[in-house]
């Protein structure tokens, strides 16, 4: 019987003691969860099976809008004008540079030509004032003129022109050799071209000016100066940088255009050149800037494809506006050489004008009457040293001038 009752007790302490640990535990929560909280979802075989592919697809998602801007139109960027660049820069207390005016660089520029160049001059004024002017004289004058690459043919011209004054007029003083001088030179670089720079808005639009030339003339650069040269005179304007063949092209013209508050339109590294080039000129249709100079890849002139190209280049930037002025670059130092290059260079974009870069010391002054003489291609500007605002308008009397070494030429405007 006390057998019994013992079991009897051990089973209802058992069966208080379970309803306690169930009770406990229907009380708890999941841990971290507030009040009112559900209860985790549990994680089925279908969520378990995506989370890795979206862990997989998130680089390619951002990757993907990495690269979008990369495939959106290549459009320059919205260029201001010169004047709002220059207003802001000063503002910020960020210095530009103040280009020179074309009188003052032509008074620097005669002086250093007539520094540089006279060697030609002198000689000539030398043998002229010879006692005698025998056949062996006019052998060294035309053996002077054509070291100087003056060519062939103006050579045999201005030699036959000057025998034939010396004869009827009898020169023989110093002043008299160097007016004959003077007037046969001048006739020879031909004055009377128009050497005049198409850089006027019209009412198509920006004035378009194209610079080609081959690699090592200075083409970049002179695109740069050229820049100073119109800003100086008062003009708006945009570069496009549609040299994207040489990697520091682009890094060279924006150098260049930020000293003076110009905008430079640019693409990617190895962009179609025709597309910077279109850009630009719609860039300075919407800004209306007066001019839009484009500084075009380097290339050789016996490159057929190359030269292809740059007539592409030419005919999709008609497509918004016609091209008023096409700049042949060519180094000095290079003599005939350069005579080559222009004529194929000619024959694809229609040269419009010569920019001769290196006319100093180094280089023979004769190779503006040989390009004008056998081209029919007016000089329009000159560089003569590696100062930004070392290029200017050519002004013929003032080349013969410092040829000669008149005093004039140092001083007059």
């Amino acid at each position: 019987m006390v057998w019994l009752i013992a079991a009897l007790i051990g089973i209802v302490v058992l069966l208080a003691a379970g309803a306690v640990y169930l009770g406990v535990r229907a009380g708890r929560r999941p841990r971290g969860a507030g009040a009112g909280a559900p209860p985790a979802t549990p994680a089925t075989p279908a969520t378990r099976q995506a989370e890795p592919v979206a862990q997989e697809a998130a680089p390619a998602v951002q990757q993907a809008q990495q690269a979008e801007p990369a495939v959106a139109p290549a459009a320059a960027p919205e260029a201001e004008s010169a004047a709002a660049v220059a207003e802001s820069a000063a503002a910020a207390g960020d210095e530009r540079d103040v280009p020179a005016v074309a009188a003052g660089r032509m008074i620097r520029l005669r002086s250093r030509l007539a520094r540089s160049e006279s060697v030609l001059g002198r000689g000539l004024f030398a043998l002229l004032s010879r006692e005698r002017l025998d056949d062996a004289t006019w052998q060294e004058i035309e053996d002077l003129l054509l070291t100087a690459d003056v060519g062939v043919a103006a050579t045999t011209e201005l030699v036959e022109r000057l025998r034939t004054e010396a004869k009827v007029m009898g020169v023989r003083s110093p002043d008299d050799v160097r007016a004959m001088l003077r007037r046969s030179l001048l006739d020879t670089v031909d004055a009377g071209l128009d050497r005049s720079l198409a850089t006027t808005r019209t009412a198509a639009g920006p004035a378009v000016v194209l610079v080609v030339g081959v690699n090592g003339t200075g083409k970049t650069t002179t695109v740069g100066k050229l820049a100073r040269l119109l800003v100086a005179d008062g003009r708006s304007v945009v570069l496009g940088a549609a040299d994207t063949f040489r990697a520091a092209a682009a890094d060279q013209l924006e150098t260049w255009g930020r000293r003076v508050g110009v905008p430079v339109v640019r693409g990617a590294e190895r962009a179609d050149p025709a597309s910077v080039a279109f850009d630009a000129v719609r860039v300075a249709i919407e800004q209306e800037a007066d001019v839009v100079v484009i500084d075009t890849a380097g290339r050789l002139h016996t490159k057929t494809g190359l030269m292809d190209e740059l007539g592409k280049v030419k005919r999709v930037v008609e497509r918004r506006c016609p091209v008023s002025e096409v700049l042949l670059v060519l180094d000095a130092t290079t003599g005939q050489n350069g005579l080559t290059q222009a004529r194929v260079f000619t024959d694809v974009v229609a040269v419009t004008g010569v920019v001769l870069t290196k006319l100093d010391g180094t280089a023979k002054g004769g190779i503006v009457i040989s390009v004008q003489r056998e081209l029919g291609i007016p000089v329009k500007l000159v560089g003569l040293g590696e100062g930004p605002d070392d290029l200017a308008p050519f002004d013929p009397a003032a080349f013969v001038d410092a040829l000669l070494g008149v005093p004039e030429a140092f001083t007059s405007p």
